[in-house]
C-alpha cells in the first residue's frame, strides 16, 4: 500500500519502491479502462459541507500580527519586507524555525512551536508576506526520491514552497529545504484551495500511520471536498479503504486516482498488489509489466540504481546505471556529477574530469531555479542579476 503526502509519502512494500517513486513527466503506458460510478462516488463524497472549517492554515492569530508590527517597521517595498522575512523565520536572533517532518501544522501552530515541515513553513510565510502586503503562493515542485522509514511504512519527500512576485521583471522563492535537489521543470503553482487540500491530506496520512483510520478517511474526504481532482488524495483515500477492508471503494479509488493523473505509478502499484491479492494474477502482471516499461524509460529510474550499486561499492554497475540515466536525459547535472564521481573510483581521472566538466555545462545550460542551496529565500530578477545581499539571501537571474 503507497500513499502520497507533501513532504512525504507512504509505502508498506519495499519491492515496489522504485516503480512508485521516480515517476517523471511521461505518462505510463498502459490501458485502464476507467468509467466513474455514481454510487460509489456518492458513497465516498457525501458530505455537504467542510468538515473541519474550523482548521485554517493560512490564518493568522494576534501575536503573530503583533510581532510583525513589532519586527517589521520597514515596510517600504515589498524588496525589503521578503529580506526581513528572511531573517524573522529563518535566523538564530528571532524565530529560527526548525524542520519537523512528524506533523503537519497550520501557521499559527508552526509559530508557536517554532517547527514544522515544508507544507506547515511555507504556510506561515505566505500568511505573513500577504498580511505585509506582498505576493506570495503555494508552488509544488517534484523531487528526487529521499527515503525514511517509519515502523512499518516508508516515507518520501515531496515538496511544495513558496513564490511570488516583487515586481513586472522580479520573483522571489522561498525554500524551507532548499539543500533537496528537485527535478527541472516541475514546478507547478498551486491555489489557496488546493493547498487546503494538501494539508487535509497531510493529516490523512498522519491519521494513518497512527493507525487512526476512521480519522485518515474523514481527512481525505474533507481533502477531495475540497479540490475532487487531486490524484495523490484519491490513492491515498484507497490505500485506507484497503486497509479497512471495503476492496470495491479501495479499487475505484485507485482507478480514479490513476485517471487523474496517468504519471501516478504508485496508484499502479497499488493495484499490482490489490489484484495479486485477488489472485487475479493475470491482471496484476500485465499492470507490473507497464511499471517496468515505465522505469526503463525513466531517467531517474536509472539514476537512483545508479546510487544504489555506487552505496554497494560496484562502481561498474553504477557507471551502466548513471549512462542510462545520461542517455534518457542529458540536461541533468546530478546525473554527469554521479558518473565523475563513479570513474574517479574507477580510477579513471580524464573521465572524472570530463564529466564534471558536463555538469557544469549542464548547470549553465539549464539556468536552474531549483538548484540546491544553503538559501531560505532567493529573488529572481529576470532580466539581470540585481544585487547579492546577507547569508541566506540571493539573487538569480531567470528567464520569462
Amino acid at each position: 500500500m503507497s500513499m502520497w503526502k507533501t513532504c512525504l509519502l507512504v509505502r508498506t512494500t519495499v519491492l515496489l519502491v522504485l516503480a512508485a517513486v521516480l515517476s517523471g513527466c511521461s505518462a505510463i503506458r498502459l490501458e485502464l479502462p476507467f468509467a466513474s460510478d455514481n454510487a460509489l462516488e456518492a458513497q465516498i463524497l457525501s458530505q455537504k459541507e467542510d468538515a473541519f472549517a474550523q482548521l485554517d492554515p493560512l490564518a493568522l492569530s494576534p501575536e503573530i500580527i503583533d510581532y510583525l508590527d513589532t519586527h517589521v517597521t520597514d515596510r517600504t517595498s515589498d524588496y525589503r519586507i521578503v529580506d526581513r522575512l528572511q531573517q524573522l523565520l529563518f535566523t538564530e536572533d528571532y524565530l529560527n524555525l526548525q524542520y519537523d517532518d512528524q506533523r503537519t501544522r497550520t501557521a499559527v501552530q508552526t509559530f508557536a512551536d517554532r517547527q514544522g515541515n515544508c507544507l506547515s513553513v511555507v504556510s506561515l510565510y505566505i500568511a505573513m508576506a500577504r498580511h505585509l502586503g506582498v505576493n506570495a503562493q503555494y508552488q509544488t515542485v517534484r523531487v528526487r526520491p529521499s527515503w525514511d522509514r517509519r515502523g512499518e511504512h516508508l516515507v518520501l519527500s515531496q515538496h511544495i514552497n513558496a513564490i511570488g512576485r516583487l515586481d513586472q521583471n522580479t520573483q522571489y522563492v522561498v525554500d524551507f529545504t532548499p539543500e533537496i535537489t528537485l527535478q527541472q521543470l516541475t514546478a507547478s503553482r498551486v491555489t489557496d484551495a488546493q493547498g487546503r487540500a494538501l494539508y487535509f491530506n497531510n493529516l490523512g496520512v498522519e491519521a494513518l500511520i497512527a493507525n487512526e483510520l476512521d480519522v485518515a478517511v474523514a481527512y481525505f474526504r474533507n481533502a477531495l471536498w475540497i479540490d475532487p481532482e487531486q490524484s495523490i488524495v484519491w490513492n491515498n483515500l484507497g490505500s485506507t479503504y484497503n486497509r479497512q477492508g471495503h476492496r470495491d471503494l479501495a479499487a475505484y479509488s485507485y482507478r480514479k486516482a490513476f485517471s487523474l493523473d496517468r504519471t501516478n505509478a504508485t496508484a499502479i502499484n497499488n493495484l499490482v498488489k490489490f489484484h495479486t491479492a485477488e489472485g487475479d494474477l493475470e491482471t496484476a502482471q500485465r499492470y507490473a509489466r507497464a511499471i517496468e516499461r515505465f522505469n526503463e524509460s525513466n531517467p531517474y529510474f536509472h539514476y537512483n540504481l545508479g546510487n544504489e550499486a555506487y552505496a554497494q561499492g560496484n562502481f561498474e554497475l553504477a557507471r551502466t546505471h548513471y549512462e542510462r540515466a545520461i542517455r534518457r536525459k542529458d540536461s541533468e547535472p546530478d546525473f554527469y556529477l554521479a558518473l565523475s564521481k563513479t570513474w574517479e573510483m574507477l580510477g579513471d581521472m580524464e573521465q572524472s574530469a570530463t564529466q564534471l566538466a558536463l555538469a557544469r555545462v549542464a548547470v549553465l545550460t539549464a539556468n536552474q531555479l531549483y538548484l540546491p542551496s544553503r538559501d531560505k529565500v532567493r529573488v529572481l530578477d529576470e532580466r539581470s542579476i540585481l544585487r547579492s545581499s546577507s547569508a541566506g539571501f540571493s539573487v538569480r537571474a531567470t528567464p520569462r
